[in-house]
């Protein structure tokens, strides 16, 4: 077991590493490769990313609880996350390519053709804090599935995650942060594939798997458990937040990078195909897987149902197959951990301050920097990995989505009004999550309405003070 994730773990390093050869001593250069990032490359590096330890541990996790109703999810996420594509994304890729942004805060400072240095500022150290939490959920994604496989303390996993990120960050920037999603994007599917396969054929077939499932008590039902609202209006609702959550990834500033690094001869079509047809391939085996577990697996209420996917893998497969497994586990959590460090480095050096940082041996310094921080986070975090991705997700789509929204309808608010936006949208988030309002719509649903109300109440005011 060890001997197979040493070996494919080498093989991403040893491609990672390589990045550092076609490194340019720039900014550019390394947080966004040049802009020049192949279409097909960009759509495996977004997949990549964006599916990372969440949907490995949290989403097997969440389904192992939830049933066949974490389908609503699923269903929810992936179309809100295409409809961005459709309209966002292509605006992002020109607007900061025009106005010279690396990055998505400096992108809605930069958006009305003046530069607004406090909204930037605001936005930089905000996403800087959530990005980092977000990042330390996927540093113990990786140690979790390290503790159960190889029986290492959370802290050794924790640690290595840090350093093959620095290592990465350090040599090659963002460039090998994608080549090395590209690869770890193959042996993610392969992993979840072959361990859905050998599940399905332990429980004597899909045939058989459905009526066990049916089986046990709720677990087929097609609403999910908890909804205030009742009957099919709840499932709805419930499907409606998590179509904002996959709209918010506008607001993700590691998976956007990957849209402004494009090369400007590549077709967001060609980036559209190859994206989403692996992230739904991949978000429906890993829904399915955690369905199985609840089959193979103990139900006892001390059970971590985070651990579900190692602990199924461990029992079922021989020990050269739950290497690989482990590689695509972490695979999946050093492919947005990366990413996340990246875009805490970039809000940092370009973003938090009056002047923006040019020498790329303080912008390394930094990104080292920040990884010992969120090193730490992940150390003493108290969070499930699920609760620390959706909370962070949440806020950084309510912070940015409503301004990306409003600036390419074509709305114009200054800079006091657009941080007023911000305020809102993130604070009304946090107070329904407070509450516990998001176990039946989401947060997101009403962070980002909210802000884009205001958005365009405020964009109207405007132009009656100033006709």
């Amino acid at each position: 077991m060890l001997i197979s994730f040493i070996i494919f773990m080498s093989c991403f390093a040893l491609i990672g590493l390589s990045a550092a050869k076609f490194a340019q001593k720039n900014k550019d250069d390394y947080y966004l490769a040049g802009r020049s990032v192949k279409a097909w490359l960009t759509g495996l590096s977004a997949v990549a990313t964006n599916n990372s330890g969440y949907m490995f541990i949290g989403v097997i996790g969440y389904t192992y609880h939830s049933g066949f109703a974490a389908i609503w999810l699923m269903l929810g996420w992936i179309v809100g996350d295409i409809i961005a594509s459709f309209y966002i994304h292509k605006h992002v890729q020109y607007q900061a390519k025009k106005h010279d942004a690396v990055s998505v805060m400096s992108l809605v400072s930069l958006w009305q053709g003046k530069s607004h240095p406090v909204l930037r500022r605001l936005l930089a150290w905000s996403a800087l804090a959530l990005m980092m939490a977000y990042a330390a959920a996927q540093f113990l994604a990786g140690s979790k599935a390290l503790h159960v496989l190889l029986d290492w303390p959370i802290w050794m996993g924790v640690v290595l995650v840090a350093i093959l990120v620095a290592a990465y960050c350090f040599a090659g920037g963002i460039r090998a942060s994608i080549w090395t999603d590209a690869a770890q994007s193959f042996v993610m599917v392969g992993a979840m594939s072959i361990l859905l396969i050998v599940a399905t054929n332990d429980q004597g077939g899909v045939s058989a798997v459905w009526d066990k499932l049916q089986q046990v008590p709720g677990f087929m039902n097609m609403q999910p458990e908890g909804l205030l609202i009742p009957g099919w209006s709840g499932v709805i609702a419930f499907t409606l937040g998590w179509f904002f959550a996959g709209f918010s990834v506008v607001g993700q500033p590691h998976v956007m990078v990957r849209f402004i690094a494009l090369s400007e001869d590549q077709k967001m079509s060609t980036v559209r195909g190859w994206y989403y047809v692996w992230f739904t391939i991949f978000y429906l085996m890993a829904t399915a897987v955690g369905m199985l577990s609840r089959l193979i697996l103990d139900n006892s209420a001390t059970f971590d149902a985070e651990l579900a996917l190692p602990l199924i893998s461990l029992e079922l497969l021989p020990s050269w197959l739950v290497g690989l497994i482990l590689a695509g586990i972490f695979a999946a959590t050093l492919s947005t951990a990366d990413s996340l460090i990246l875009s805490c480095s970039a809000a940092f050096t370009q973003d938090a301050f009056k002047n923006k940082i040019q020498n790329t041996t303080i912008i390394k310094s930094a990104t080292i920097g920040i990884t010992l921080i969120t090193l730490l986070i992940a150390l003493y975090a108290k969070q499930s990995v699920f609760s620390l991705v959706v909370f962070s997700w949440s806020a950084m789509g309510c912070a940015i989505a409503p301004l990306l929204i409003g600036f390419i309808l074509g709305w114009r608010v200054n800079q006091w009004s657009a941080i007023a936006i911000v305020v809102i949208s993130v604070s009304s988030s946090i107070i329904w999550r407070y509450f516990g309002l998001h176990n039946s719509i989401y947060e997101g649903v009403i962070g980002i309405l909210l802000g884009v109300s205001c958005f365009a109440i405020l964009n109207k005011m405007q132009k009656v003070t100033t006709a």
